[in-house]
């Protein structure tokens, strides 16, 4: 606000004393003066707004900060969360994600019993905030996307060369652990922290997963055999016992006809009959037509 009422001023000044040369002159030296101390003020402002601006940067939440210094180097504290300031010019932050972060990589690798096996790991790593100057100095800010894939490979191949490709299925609870294990400590040499290593992918090449898909046949088909030889076994064991029980059961019969003549037969035959009449009766779709003519007799009648 205090701009143009001075310009208006100054401009109403020269214009008042325009009719005196020596005022006129006076009038424009001043404005003159005045706006080249107005440049001089506005670059020294925007001087000191640029210099305040690079030397303020601001860490975010689940992020640390090294301090790359021209005449010192890397510094050795780490630069927490908030903002800071620093020597423009002279230093330059580098910003470390500190947050757990979700890596996949695959391998080939060979068996014991020389097959090829394709393996794909997971793994959840963050740095080591205390050792991050460390890190910087020997890796850099990838230092994840260095050195995970290959210290991955390389103890995938370890353990995987300890097992036949059979072992790796149905062992595979403890190949798992001995990965993880292994993997942990080999990221520790880099002041990586591994949070979690799972194996989330195994398979086979062609010609094994064949032979394992014919084996697998084969068992199924065996198994199958051994239950028909099973099955058979048991109907010839309950044929015999039948015939048996219908031998002895003839035996007892022939033994009490001997004893007691042809009467039990006939009162088994009696028996027998009962039992029929008795069902008949109980049936309501069933009529008793006596044999012989008197039927046709009585229709006569």
């Amino acid at each position: 606000k205090l701009f143009p009422l001075v310009v208006s001023i100054s401009l109403s000044s020269l214009f008042s004393f325009h009719r005196n040369p020596e005022a006129k002159m006076g009038s424009q030296q001043a404005a003159v003066s005045f706006l080249s101390n107005l440049a001089k003020a506005a670059f020294g402002l925007g001087t000191a707004a640029t210099v305040l601006n690079t030397s303020l940067f601001t860490v975010d939440g689940g992020e640390r900060a090294v301090i790359f210094d021209r005449f010192r180097g890397v510094m050795d504290q780490t630069v927490s969360e908030g903002t800071h300031f620093l020597i423009p010019f002279l230093q330059k932050p580098h910003i470390f994600d500190i947050r757990t972060k979700p890596h996949t990589f695959s391998s080939v690798s060979g068996t014991k019993d020389l097959q090829m096996v394709n393996l794909t790991l997971r793994v959840l790593s963050r740095p080591e905030v205390s050792r991050l100057p460390y890190i910087f100095q020997t890796l850099g800010v990838e230092y994840d996307e260095k050195v995970l894939p290959s210290i991955g490979n390389e103890v995938l191949k370890a353990v995987v060369a300890q097992f036949n490709a059979d072992q790796l299925l149905t062992e595979r609870p403890h190949v798992s652990a001995l990965v993880r294990q292994s993997l942990i400590n080999r990221a520790k040499d880099f002041n990586i922290v591994l949070d979690d290593v799972a194996i989330t992918h195994l398979s086979y090449g062609i010609e094994f997963s064949r032979a394992v898909e014919q084996k697998q046949v084969a068992q199924q088909e065996a198994e199958r055999s051994k239950f028909v030889v099973m099955k058979a076994d048991q109907e010839r064991r309950a044929a015999v016992i039948r015939a048996e029980g219908e031998s002895e059961a003839a035996q007892l019969i022939s033994d009490a006809t001997a004893k007691a003549g042809m009467g039990l037969i006939e009162l088994r035959r009696i028996e027998a009959s009962r039992e029929i009449a008795a069902t008949l009766a109980r049936s309501p779709n069933v009529a008793y037509l006596p044999g012989g003519q008197n039927m046709l007799l009585a229709l006569n009648r």
